[in-house]
Order: C-alpha cells, then structure tokens, then sequence
C-alpha cells in the first residue's frame, strides 16, 4: 500500500493553495465543496480564482510564498507552473510534517487527491498513486454508472437512526444483520428512489421490531476457494467472506484470497501440512460448532475444492450432529485448474476417455489401492499429495501394465505466478519428485505430451 487512504474532514478549516490558474482553480473548487477555508498565495491570479475573491469564496494572502506560509494551514497544494516554487513549497511541508499535494508531480506528494464518486454522505475515492490519474477517471466513470442515486438518502437516515438501533440491538452480530437486511429490502429502497422518505422510514421501523424478535441463529458455510489464483474464486464464495464474521482457512489458501476477507472479521489459521499439523481435525471441527452456537456467520475456507480430498464431508457430518446449519460454496480444484494453467487437458478424445483422481495419503489403517485399475490404458491419472510416495506409484503402474515411457507431469504451485511444471516419464517420476517443491500435483497420462504446445499460463 503506497498511499493511507483517508477522509479529511476539512470544515472551516485552512488550507493552503500556492497558485491561481486553471489547475488551481479545480482544486480551489473541490476544496469549497469540503468546506475549507481556501488561502491562496500567487503572484499572478487567472480569471475564475480573481472572481472567487471577488465573492470573499476564496482568501488571497499575498503574492510571494514563503516557507513559513504553510504553518497555518492543514493541507498544502502547490499548483504552479513554476518547478522551483513547486519543490520550495514541498520542502516547507516536508521540514514542518505538514501533508502537502503538488500537482501533477507524484515524487513531491505527500497525499494524494484522489478521483471521487460522491453520493454525500456515501463517497468513493478511486486513486492510482499519482501515476495514472487518466486511469483512475475511467474506473470514476464505471463506478458513477454502477452505483444509484439512492445510496444519499439510505445512508442519511441511517445515520439518523444509528443510535437508536444500537439501544435496540446491543450486540453486534444484530445490527450487522439488520443493516443488510433493511439496505438489501426492496420496499425500503424503492420508497427511497421515490422520495418517499416517511415510507422508507416507516419500513425501517418494521424491520427493527422485527429483528428484536429474532434469535440469531448462526451458519457455517464451506468454501472452495480454488487451487491458488484469487480470479478462480467463485462469485458466491467472494460474497461468502465479505460477509463472514469469523474465517477459518486452510494452509493451502493463498494470500491474495485472504484478501478478500472483510478486514473486521476474525481470522483462524486451521491449516495443516504434511507431518507438520497444526489444528486437528476435531479441533476444528468444535471451533466451527463453537463460533455458529455463538450466532456467528462462519466460514470455512479450503484449498480447492471442499469435497475433493478435502474433508469437508466430515465437517458437515459434525456440524449436522450439533444441530448447526450450513452450506457449501463449491470450489475449483487443483486438478481442474492446474492442470488447465499448464496446458494438460484432462481428457482428449485421441488420448484419454476418463480422467481418475486419487491422494497419495490414505488413512491410518489403510486399504489395499487396485492398481490395476489406476494403470489402465487411455486414462488420465491425477495424484494429489504424491510426491512423498512417487517411487512406489512408478515402481506399481509400471508392475501392472503402464509403460515406464508414459509421460508425467508435476506440476507446483499451480495457477499461480510462480507455477512450476516438471515434465518426464512414469520412469523418471521419482527422480522428479525429488526436486518438486510441495504440494505438488501429478499427472500421469497420454495428455501430458500436449503440455508444451497448449500451455498458455507462464
């Protein structure tokens, strides 16, 4: 993050523009309509400032800048022509810790003024760090278009109302679910775009008494969230995390996806590694029983998919046992995706009718594997968690019938920038396992020699 995003509230409050012409003249105007007070020092004064002092919008101090000028204001703009006047009223700030913005000039800015979307109270501030501000007007533009006039007045009689609500309902998680309930109810929002403010008022009532009435009721809801790449991430899995109180996320989940939490929510590591556990099983099982008891919205984030290899089944079996309700966000799994990002197709019709998907874990007692059936011709064959055991799957589908020529493939890191892939043979897998980095997927079949002519993603 190269620049703190903020909101300044600059009420009757000094601010200091160096500079009268046009460029000035449109930060002059922004900085009205915040209602600072604006002192403007310039040697020569265009036409639209020179008629903002003559209406006493605007206060002119003197024609000469010096470095103590920005002592007494706030915020400083340096928006002249002048290189020299620029850097000069830079370095006072800088020396004086005062926030100072020249314009069209990022290395000698202090803050930013950023594209804006208004629907006072509601605002959207779009900025690009100084280096693309083109760019930040066209994203200004489509937000402008996505976003209805309604928001003003939905947000007004919201803050009207804020305090009573938090007397009505005392906990959090309440008002939370009130909230979105009352700006997602059509009723509400169609008397609003109406200006018919005492219906939406009354609608607004409606729904806290009968919120009052309601025992919250918490849910868990599983989540995919895809092999590595935050874009594979599913709509309804995105929604999931923005409105989750409480995340508890696999190992295996990237940052990028983390990222989409809502930053108020409670973050809980449950990742496990191989022969490096760190949450158990039913320790994670009784944290999500514990946080949906609490009337918590819970979301369980896994690697992938929650049904592939996953365990997710057996979260919903406990959870179904605690009487807890829940859902599932399917996800993409890493056969699926990494797969597709290295150019592997799963199936062709020239090389492979079926693809098999297995773990190279199995558990504790074990069961006898048939690998006849996993050596069988025309078949993909797709290895999560393999690596540990890649000599014994080569010494065994090589013993039951797969040619030590078939192509492998391993591929790390799948989906991401840093994907890995390492091509070979059913003979030479060990020897690739070894310099795989984990967790790595394995793919075994036909398709892997279409890998280098198909792959897209590098």
């Amino acid at each position: 993050m190269d620049y703190f995003p903020l909101y300044a509230n600059l009420k009757q409050r000094p601010v200091l523009v160096v500079g009268a012409g046009e460029v000035a003249f449109r930060k002059i105007e922004l900085l009205r309509q915040a209602g600072a007070q604006v002192r403007v020092i310039a040697a020569k004064v265009g036409a639209a400032v020179q008629q903002l002092l003559e209406q006493n919008q605007v206060q002119w101090l003197k024609a000469h800048f010096e470095p103590s000028d920005v002592e007494q204001a706030v915020l400083t703009i340096a928006a002249t022509d002048d290189a020299l006047l620029n850097q000069a009223v830079h370095d006072a700030c800088v020396q004086r810790h005062r926030l100072v913005n020249v314009v069209d000039n990022p290395a000698l800015c202090t803050f930013i003024v950023p594209a804006i979307v208004d629907r006072s109270p509601v605002q959207v501030a779009i900025s690009t760090g100084g280096t693309a501000p083109v760019l930040a007007r066209q994203l200004r533009q489509k937000i402008e278009q996505a976003l209805p006039p309604v928001l003003a007045p939905m947000a007004t009689l919201a803050g009207q109302y804020r305090s009573r609500v938090k007397a009505v309902l005392t906990q959090a998680t309440a008002r939370r679910s009130f909230w979105e309930k009352l700006f997602a109810d059509p009723i509400f929002t169609e008397a609003l775009s109406a200006q018919r403010a005492q219906h939406a008022e009354q609608r607004l009532q409606q729904l806290l008494h009968t919120q009052i009435d309601t025992t919250l009721i918490g849910q868990v809801t599983l989540v995919g969230a895809g092999p590595g790449d935050s874009g594979l991430l599913t709509l309804a899995g995105f929604q999931a995390l923005q409105a989750a109180d409480v995340v508890l996320y696999d190992a295996l989940v990237g940052k990028d996806v983390l990222a989409f939490i809502r930053r108020d929510a409670q973050r809980i590591a449950v990742g496990k590694r191989a022969h490096a556990h760190q949450v158990d099983q039913a320790t994670t099982n009784q944290l999500l029983i514990q946080y949906a008891q609490q009337g918590l919205r819970v979301v369980r984030l896994k690697g992938g998919d929650p049904f592939v290899f996953g365990r997710g089944a057996e979260e919903l079996e406990a959870l179904k046992a605690a009487g807890v309700s829940y859902r599932v966000v399917p996800g993409i799994t890493a056969a699926l995706g990494a797969t597709a990002y290295a150019g592997i197709p799963l199936t062709h019709r020239l090389y492979a009718q079926a693809a098999l998907f297995i773990t190279g874990h199995c558990r504790a007692e074990g069961d006898d594997i048939d690998w006849s059936c996993l050596a069988r011709q025309r078949q993909t064959l797709v290895i999560y968690m393999g690596t540990l055991k890649a000599t014994e799957i080569s010494t065994q589908l090589i013993a039951h019938g797969k040619a030590s020529t078939t192509p492998v493939a391993i591929i790390s890191q799948g989906t991401l920038a840093e994907q890995q892939i390492q091509v070979g043979t059913l003979a030479t897998l060990p020897a690739l396992a070894q310099q795989a980095e984990r967790p790595a997927l394995i793919v075994v079949g036909e398709v892997v020699q279409l890998q280098a002519s198909l792959q897209w993603f590098s």
